[in-house]
């Protein structure tokens, strides 16, 4: 077909805002607010402008929107070494070492600075049992950061009442801007509801990024930023994959549904280096409500079986060891998955976690009132982040003190936070003994490509940081970000692409539905455009089929990447004859595009990669085995946006912190 341009003979033209700034941060999650909570502090002596935009309003945006029951990144009486190992174990042995080492000795700060700002943290009672964040507070337990002692669910998981764990967070962080603005006396300098899509590079200095464009979904306004440093913190990927939920359930995920991949795809388009896309997170959860089982496994002890009552972990480890030994014995989260995925196939299901014998061992050491407050704990772990585990629980008649529930290993998800570590290729902080050449170039957490720094779930090889590591290592990142400006003071970001061009390019959805709509006589089916979920239905189709989603039980070879990665070019095409109806529509259009970009890296990653390095999350039928002869080391990978062409390339690993 021929390429659609948009003139606005069809649909309305939107003004065009235009903002200039010093340091831009994009994202409104964990990372962003830690990233905004920094900036302002080294930013304003100097006089800098720092600007926030969200797609989401910051108080409920990003993966700690719902709330949380834990802390799962908190070092306390802890190694950082320890944690490093920790990290290095789960991923099967492939981290930049470097960053999570940073990562881990600045971790605890945020922690204590959520606290102060009014978290309730759980701390050991007189009696050694556990008093919630309230009751510790009433008791007056010291604070974090005065000695007081979590009560940990894990080595590295501390309790808290985290329902409202994101909203003290972005109070922090708006408070921040909120001060940088009136010392800079800019009108706005925190942006809510305004999707950014698409990042340009410089006039005059084209390897440098120097502003993002994007539209407000409340309102029919376009706004382009101009910035000397761009913190990209936009999250992660969910909904590539085609998931378990289906028809109405089908926003039902472990994973934000809004998490459309924009962190990856806006870096990839500037030319970013991305590293370790072939990871993904395949998180075993409460079947069908996604609810959390950490909690479950971690601090009320609770153990998975499968439906005849065995231990699969114990059960099926020497067959592991075979292929996937020296991690097998680490029994990480790919592993564990991998075993009970052994169990699911031979018809053993379902996998059920024994919630109710978990509770009736804790109540023999407990009375009537603590039992109770055990009781009220169990829940609050869904009431605080999966309120829809709840709601299940109570259709399906299943009252979890009293039996098991089923659990099951979702649809994959992209990211970099969580037990996971697909991104981008940061450099590091340079100090830490060690350290090879090719881990640092200059500027902490700053990709490839000048000026853009990276930050949360989009900081490649560099996983389990969780909402406090996400939150300081936007901290960092704002810091290093302040620093790179600084140094580039005489800097002027110039674009070439005009306002009316970006506009065009923006709105190109609305002109099409708008131009066609009347061509059919339903406006969802017509020859001239696709809609945006029509347009996901395809991409989860063929990710799930071909790339090793939840209808192969994740496995995928050279063949089906290839096949679906030529099916994924056409889809490309089609995705420029996106029509969007409204707002949201075209917030869709854009997100199905960056979800596109973000799923085409994780299976040319796979594709070259030629071995299983995380079982459990995606197998290689034709590479069965790890082989760490032969791919220890980092993939990774640069796409050209205007050649739409991929260089992929192996990086060595290097251990810094021994066993």
């Amino acid at each position: 077909m021929e390429k659609e341009t948009c003139t606005f003979s069809y649909c309305e033209k939107p003004p065009v805002v235009e903002i200039e700034t010093d340091l831009l941060i994009i994202g409104g999650g964990m990372s962003a607010c830690g990233a905004a909570f920094e900036a302002v502090r080294w930013a304003n002596p100097k006089g800098l402008k720092v600007t926030m935009v969200d797609k989401a309003a910051t108080d409920r945006s990003g993966a700690v929107a719902m709330g949380l029951s834990a802390i799962n990144t908190y070092i306390g009486e802890n190694k950082v070494e320890d944690y490093v190992r920790y990290v290095r174990g789960d991923l099967m042995g492939i981290i930049r070492e470097d960053l999570v080492y940073d990562l881990g000795r600045h971790v605890d700060n945020s922690v204590h600075l959520f606290e102060e700002w009014g978290l309730p943290i759980w701390k050991k009672g007189d009696d050694g049992f556990s008093l919630d964040g309230f009751q510790a507070r009433d008791a007056g337990k010291a604070m974090l950061k005065d000695g007081g002692v979590p009560v940990r669910s894990g080595k590295w998981q501390i309790m808290i009442n985290g329902e409202s764990y994101k909203v003290i967070v972005a109070e922090a962080a708006k408070k921040a801007l909120e001060i940088n603005r009136q010392a800079t006396g800019v009108a706005q300098n925190h942006f809510e509801r305004v999707f950014i899509v698409k990042l340009y590079h410089d006039a005059n200095d084209p390897k440098r990024v120097a502003a993002a464009a994007g539209f407000s979904v409340r309102e029919n306004k376009i706004y382009i930023f101009k910035a000397k440093a761009i913190l990209l913190g936009a999250g992660g990927a969910v909904n590539v994959f085609r998931p378990r939920s289906t028809r109405e359930g089908q926003g039902r995920a472990w994973y934000p549904v809004w998490n459309a991949g924009s962190g990856y795809a806006l870096g990839m388009q500037a030319g970013a280096e991305l590293t370790m896309m072939e990871n993904r997170f395949v998180p075993a959860r409460f079947k069908d409500g996604y609810g959390p089982v950490g909690a479950w496994f971690l601090f009320f002890k609770a153990k998975a079986t499968n439906a005849l009552g065995e231990d699969y972990c114990a059960t099926r480890l020497e067959e592991t060891k075979k292929l996937y030994s020296p991690y097998a014995e680490k029994l990480g989260t790919a592993i564990r998955n991998h075993m009970m995925m052994l169990d699911m196939k031979e018809g053993k299901g379902p996998i059920l976690m024994n919630t109710h014998t978990a509770m009736q061992e804790l109540a023999k050491t407990m009375d009537a009132k603590r039992i109770k407050h055990l009781e009220a704990e169990a829940w609050e772990d869904f009431l605080d982040m999966c309120i829809g585990q709840a709601g299940l629980w109570a259709c399906k008649n299943v009252e979890p003190d009293k039996e098991p529930s089923e659990i099951m290993p979702t649809e994959p998800y992209l990211l970099g936070s969580h037990a996971g570590c697909a991104g981008f290729w940061c450099s590091g902080p340079g100090d830490i003994p060690g350290t090879p050449e090719h881990y640092s170039w200059g500027y902490n957490r700053m990709s490839t490509v000048p000026g853009l720094f990276m930050m949360g779930d989009i900081v490649g090889a560099s996983g389990h940081k969780f909402s406090s590591g996400s939150h300081a290592e936007g901290r960092i990142a704002a810091k290093a970000a302040i620093a790179f400006i600084l140094d580039h003071a005489d800097y002027k970001p110039t674009i070439k692409e005009t306002p009316e061009a970006i506009a065009a390019e923006l709105y190109a959805p609305y002109e099409i539905y708008e131009k066609y709509k009347t061509f059919s006589t339903d406006p969802y089916t017509n020859p001239h455009y696709i809609r945006p979920h029509m347009l996901q239905a395809r991409l989860q189709k063929i990710a799930d089929e071909y790339f090793g989603g939840i209808s192969t039980w994740y496995m995928t070879s050279k063949t089906m990447l290839e096949e679906g990665l030529k099916q994924l070019e056409l889809l490309k095409e089609d995705a420029a004859r996106s029509a969007a109806a409204n707002l949201h529509e075209l917030m869709r259009a854009w997100e199905n595009f960056h979800r596109i970009l973000s799923v085409e890296a994780h299976a040319r990653h796979i594709l070259f990669r030629e071995e299983s390095r995380y079982p459990g999350y995606y197998y290689r039928g034709d590479f069965l085995a790890i082989d760490d002869k032969n791919w220890k080391c980092f993939v990774n990978s640069r796409y050209d946006a205007e050649k739409n062409t991929w260089e992929l390339k192996k990086v060595p690993y290097v251990q810094i912190i021994p066993d």
